[in-house]
């Protein structure tokens, strides 16, 4: 089950997180999520905001991320490409699974489709399992953005129609 995630969630998020960086490290990313990001700052801020979800096995938590609805002002601008459409979308961020379970990504997708039917989506280009992923659920490659501190990430796109 897909749920907002509470302030008690916290240190089971944090750990979850230290799992995806490790994973991303094994892989060969060793760029993406570094210094402390996501910060315990910004886990809060999210749950205050009511943008941050887990998935919750029977009080056990296996995934996180945010889904934020609305404009990301890191998506205002795109090199190399263009999105598909400009009408309203959600941005899912920070996912991450404690990897004791499959197809996280889906289920974060699928759900947040439920909410609103255009997504977006960026990731590091050293992120070989996300990309694989975002293409095997139908996302379009749309370009390079730029985070708030200047790094490039590959962003994606995805209008519920198109949907794998």
């Amino acid at each position: 089950m897909i749920r907002l995630a509470k302030k008690i969630d916290l240190e089971e998020i944090k750990k979850i997180y230290q799992l995806a960086k490790d994973i991303m490290i094994a892989s060969g990313n060793h760029h993406q999520w570094l210094g402390g990001y996501p910060s315990e700052e910004l886990l809060l801020d999210d749950i205050n905001k009511k943008q941050l979800y887990v998935l919750d096995n029977d009080g056990c938590i296996d995934a996180v991320f945010a889904l934020i609805l609305g404009k990301d002002e890191t998506y205002q601008y795109i090199e190399g490409g263009k999105w598909l459409t400009d009408s309203p979308y959600g941005t899912i961020h920070r996912i991450a699974s404690s990897g004791r379970i499959h197809g996280v990504l889906k289920e974060a997708v699928d759900y947040s489709l439920n909410k609103i039917p255009h997504l977006r989506i960026d990731t590091h280009e050293q992120n070989v399992i996300m990309k694989h992923l975002l293409d095997q659920l139908g996302f379009t490659y749309c370009g390079i953005i730029y985070l708030k501190d200047g790094n490039p990430r590959l962003a994606y796109e995805l209008v519920g129609g198109n949907k794998a």
